[in-house]
């Protein structure tokens, strides 16, 4: 990446619009009601030949007390000094507002880069406003509209010889870098690996959502991780509206960590964006690896808590359940044993996934949260070896039979594992259809016990092969072609 874009500006500008543009994907939340954007979200642009890192912004709010507004606005500004080149979009059709003229001097002040952007400028409609940006005093207004695609290649024009100088300025920086480092020698090279699977890289982090009912603490704990104030956080619920990913490196294990809406029970779901916010969190869930399912230690394991468990056991990821404000807990022993109670009994279906009381405001088992995660992410990936599972299912068949529904005894042959992420076995036996589902349970309980597999999801497959003799079809071919060649001979050489 060669420098960072900020796209600010008032709310209902089309700041959002332009930033999916730009980053080719429909990322971020996108609705005609104005403050749709809370948190900056970051992606990857690219325009033409350029590649670069944009940031869309919440709306610029004329408040600096401590209000939702106001935080916003706190986030907003904290985007400016993080970015190289502040894109500062005003709306064409509307025109120039007093708002936008208060943001316009604060961007003099604080940004050393601005272009100014008139946004939905298609059509004779816009003129006006666009005219009127040029009072603003920050140069010529660059006409664009990010639904359409219009003024892309301007904004190309400008962007080239900005991005140029600050690939220079980085080029001597990474020189200053090189000259000043010693490269040290891996020594544990030959050791061997920890782990069973190869843990994540900097091309190729793990996947990481955190989901739960709207005020768990979501955003404060993903804050408390990367050790700044990135997220939107506050008393009121349903705060965060987009899913947020923010790569970090937690105790040098590189993850990408994905910040979800609050999802509430669906039949109160009636607004288009909470709609709309709640899909974008399933489909972080969806392209997770591990999912942290967040509980308040006050209300834990409610129907909606469950549901949410369910849905990531179910999706098929490696779930870790955190209870979070365990610092205001005051019978923590008897809190937690209660809590694992719970835990087993309306949860069997993740029996053995870790579970860890944090604490998100003061930074409290996160430790142990770490661990937690890349044990779930190890065992999410194992592969055993497929000599080591029939071993252990001749072992389970001796120990209990499958039974023999309406007579016709079932007969487990073969079993292998086909895939990981989460593991998946097939047993090939006959009358698949037949076998009961507690004795699939029983196959499934014995894998997560017996092969350390705890609180994965595990899907097993029953498939048929029938009892024919697989030499049967052989012998008929063989026999008719003896015969036909026998029918064949002279009668004197039979």
């Amino acid at each position: 990446m060669s420098f960072t874009l900020a796209i600010v500006g008032r709310p209902n500008v089309g700041k959002s619009t332009l930033f999916n543009r730009l980053v080719g994907k429909k990322l971020a939340l996108v609705d005609d009601q104005p403050g749709v954007t809370r948190d900056l979200r970051e992606g990857e642009a690219r325009l033409g030949d350029l590649r670069f890192t944009v940031i869309d912004t919440a709306g610029l709010e004329d408040a600096t007390d401590n209000s939702l507004q106001g935080r916003m606005r706190r986030l907003t500004e904290r985007a400016v000094d993080m970015a190289d080149i502040c894109l500062f979009m005003v709306d064409a059709r509307t025109g120039i507002t007093p708002t936008d003229e208060v943001f316009a001097e604060i961007l003099r002040r604080k940004s050393a880069q601005v272009i100014l952007a008139a946004n939905k400028a298609e059509g004779n409609a816009a003129e006006a406003g666009v005219l009127e940006a040029y009072g603003l005093g920050l140069g010529e207004p660059l006409r664009l509209s990010g639904e359409h695609g219009e003024g892309m290649p301007d904004l190309y024009s400008i962007l080239l010889p900005l991005s140029e100088k600050y690939e220079e300025q980085a080029e001597d920086l990474n020189a200053v870098v090189e000259t000043d480092t010693d490269l040290e020698e891996n020594e544990d090279e030959d050791e061997d690996t920890v782990y069973e699977v190869a843990m994540p890289t900097a091309e190729k982090p793990m996947q990481v959502a955190v989901i739960g009912r709207p005020n768990a603490g979501k955003s404060t704990l993903i804050n408390k991780i990367l050790g700044e104030d990135r997220l939107l956080t506050g008393p009121e619920a349903g705060i965060t509206r987009d899913a947020i990913s923010l790569r970090v490196n937690w105790n040098d294990v590189p993850m990408r960590i994905f910040d979800t809406a609050g999802m509430r029970k669906k039949a109160k779901v009636q607004e288009k964006l909470e709609k709309l916010s709640v899909s974008d969190g399933l489909r972080a869930v969806k392209f997770a690896e591990v999912v942290v399912v967040l509980l308040d230690a006050a209300i834990p394991f409610e129907q909606q808590d469950l549901r949410i468990a369910d849905l990531a056991e179910r999706e098929g990821r490696a779930v870790v359940i955190a209870v979070n404000k365990w610092d205001i807990e005051d019978e923590k022993q008897d809190k937690l044993k209660q809590l694992k109670e719970s835990f087993e009994r309306l949860l069997p279906q993740l029996r053995g996934a870790p579970l860890i009381t944090v604490s998100a405001k003061t930074g409290r088992g996160l430790d142990r949260l770490n661990a937690a995660i890349l044990r779930a992410y190890q065992v999410w990936n194992r592969r055993m070896p497929t000599a080591a599972l029939n071993r252990w299912l001749t072992g389970m068949l001796e120990q209990h039979p499958p039974p023999a529904p309406q007579g016709k005894r079932i007969k487990l042959r073969y079993m292998t594992q086909v895939k990981s992420r989460p593991p998946g076995f097939v047993v090939m036996c006959s009358h698949p259809d037949k076998m009961p589902a507690s004795y699939s349970r029983y196959l499934v309980n014995g894998l997560r016990q017996d092969f350390d597999l705890p609180g994965t999801p595990i899907r097993l497959t029953l498939r048929g092969q029938g009892d024919k003799n697989p030499y049967k079809d052989k012998k008929k071919k063989n026999a008719g072609a003896l015969k036909k060649h026998l029918g064949n001979l002279p009668r004197s050489k039979k």
